[in-house]
């Protein structure tokens, strides 16, 4: 349960930017309002980087997701790096809670994690037990759980079910890894029904996290072909799969298109590695068109750049841009293109990666729509 998401490591060989950046609210016309950010642990996480978390990327608070009510879930690490899920109330409350099964062995890193919330707050998440065991969940508002085991996935070590997204339907969508340790995408249905897939030539599928399964239940996210070279996709409700490559997407190993997010329209977000593996943003309406776009002093050295990590429901779109010290930022993109760019109040104004991990959230008077959440993560360019 580290920092940074250990599926795309393993798909990419590279540590690169996996952050959902915060964004204000827009108003009607798509701009964004004024926000602030505002700093919080977890009461039990660990504000120390000492013990396990010397030797561990994995300490502190770390918020995936939001709702539309200011529902944020994610999950902390505790003294003995443990990680325990978490959702933090619209006043403030925390609620700490373990998947039944979860490992909680000191020092293992095993432990609960949730990644997305609805409107109605069911929760999807995945928790590994103690034999290192990953296993997909929901949890519903009454606290009740419900297991998901993709029917392929495997049982041995670090193999099994990751849910990642679930929508307003209580569809949830994510990713197995088989007994050959190859990663597959998957869907599950509210009533428990399962369809697992991959797009043609992938060996290796990416369902993206947190905000890639609407509430029409489209996919989206991303697949390795056997050149190292990665495309998006998009899955329809009905199984049909599109394969897309954004302009300037290289054609190189670890290059391509890495699609992450889609809204009820079916307009995708996500970021392309270009031919210097330079990274730039994208949005793709649901006409396949697209247009790309780079914040204004984002770096354009290798793995540096801008990815954008989530859209809502008025195409306004956040994510992070690294500049040309390696050092990472915040964005939020109204529709009509006008952005805006922040870092956290206490964010390392350093290069590298980040040792302890702290969750924010926005603030805005308007409403909670569109809020997004910045979570720092390790990165190593």
């Amino acid at each position: 349960m580290k920092c940074e998401i250990s599926v795309f490591i393993f798909l990419t060989g590279v540590f690169f930017t996996v952050m959902q950046a915060a964004s204000s609210s827009p108003d009607e016309d798509g701009h964004s309002l004024k926000a602030r950010l505002i700093e919080f642990d977890a009461p039990d996480a660990t504000t120390s980087n000492t013990g396990g978390c010397a030797l561990s990327s994995s300490c502190g608070t770390l918020a995936y997701a939001n709702n539309d009510r200011g529902e944020i879930v994610g999950y902390y690490t505790d003294a003995n790096v443990v990680p325990h899920a978490f959702i933090r109330k619209p006043d403030g409350r925390i609620i700490s809670f373990d998947a039944p099964g979860a490992g909680l062995g000191a020092g293992l890193n095993q432990g609960t994690v949730a990644y997305s919330i609805n409107n109605i707050g069911e929760i999807a998440g995945q928790f590994q037990d103690p034999n290192n065991v990953y296993h997909g969940f929901i949890r519903f508002r009454d606290r009740r759980f419900s297991v998901s085991e993709a029917a392929d996935a495997g049982t041995a070590a670090y193999q099994g079910t990751f849910a990642w997204d679930i929508n307003i339907e209580g569809a949830s969508a994510g990713v197995f890894y088989d007994s050959n340790n190859v990663q597959h995408g998957f869907v599950r249905e509210r009533d428990g029904t399962m369809a697992t897939f991959d797009p043609p030539n992938s060996v290796g599928t990416m369902v993206c996290e947190e905000t890639c399964l609407n509430a029409e239940g489209a996919i989206t996210g991303f697949f390795v072909d056997l050149t190292g070279v990665y495309h998006g996709f998009v899955r329809e409700r009905d199984g049909t799969i599109r394969v897309f490559d954004a302009p300037e997407a290289g054609t190189g190993i670890y290059q391509g298109t890495y699609a992450a997010s889609i809204n009820r329209e079916g307009t995708i977000t996500g970021y392309v590695l270009d031919s210097n593996s330079v990274a730039h943003g994208f949005m793709r309406n649901r006409d396949g068109l697209f247009s790309n776009f780079d914040v204004p002093g984002a770096g354009i050295g290798t793995y540096r750049g801008t990815t954008a990590f989530s859209i809502n429901s008025r195409d306004a779109v956040t994510g992070e841009w690294l500049d040309g010290n390696s050092v990472m930022h915040g964005f939020s993109r109204s529709h009509d293109g006008a952005l805006e760019t922040f870092s956290a109040p206490d964010a390392s104004a350093g290069a590298g990666h980040l040792r302890r991990c702290r969750a924010f959230r926005v603030f805005q008077s308007h409403d909670r729509k569109g809020v997004d959440i910045l979570r720092n993560t390790r990165i190593s360019a």
